[in-house]
């Protein structure tokens, strides 16, 4: 891969996890359900965290055409937290309300950043390259898999309230 292909794929990146703290703090600051505003303020932590550590990887290839190995691996995520998929919690979030229209449109922000750094694993020969996309790629399904756990939750609770199940 060319380097200066390499630093628009960083610079890409970097500004998907910018966008997607900036979402992750608004919808935080909107939601009305506490554990709701808290999984969305954790989020936005885990967007800072993953900026921060695509900043140094752009610090190091732009200045060496090198990425930093092991950087990346010692970040920790935040652990999400998994009380939003409470029953309770997934009651109290109306099906067509503002949460669940920001769950809908996180899940296709977080399938976007799953995509490209997937790609840009399979598309480098790289060693450190690839740990680095490999590693954000995995840590972003894990935020997708969550989301879509709690779009699946509401949808069934919308059909269960609403009798839409087939007979």
């Amino acid at each position: 891969m060319t380097e200066s292909n390499t630093l628009n794929i960083l610079k890409k990146a970097i500004i998907l996890e910018q966008r997607g703290h900036a979402f992750y703090k608004k919808v935080a600051e909107q939601a009305e359900n506490k554990e709701v505003k808290y999984f969305f303020e954790s989020m936005a932590q885990e967007e800072i965290l993953h900026l921060k550590v695509l900043s140094a990887q752009f610090k190091a290839f732009n200045k060496g055409g090198t990425f930093d190995p092991g950087t990346f691996e010692a970040a920790q995520s935040s652990a999400l937290p998994q009380k939003v998929l409470n029953p309770e919690t997934m009651k109290q979030i109306a099906s067509a309300g503002f949460e669940a229209s920001a769950i809908s449109a996180a899940i296709a922000m977080e399938q976007r950043a799953v995509n490209i750094y997937a790609d840009q694993a399979d598309a480098t020969n790289d060693p450190e390259e690839k740990k680095l996309y490999n590693w954000l790629s995995t840590w972003e399904r894990e935020h997708l898999n969550m989301l879509m756990e709690m779009d699946q939750a509401l949808m069934d609770q919308v059909w269960g309230d609403n009798n839409f199940w087939p007979m």
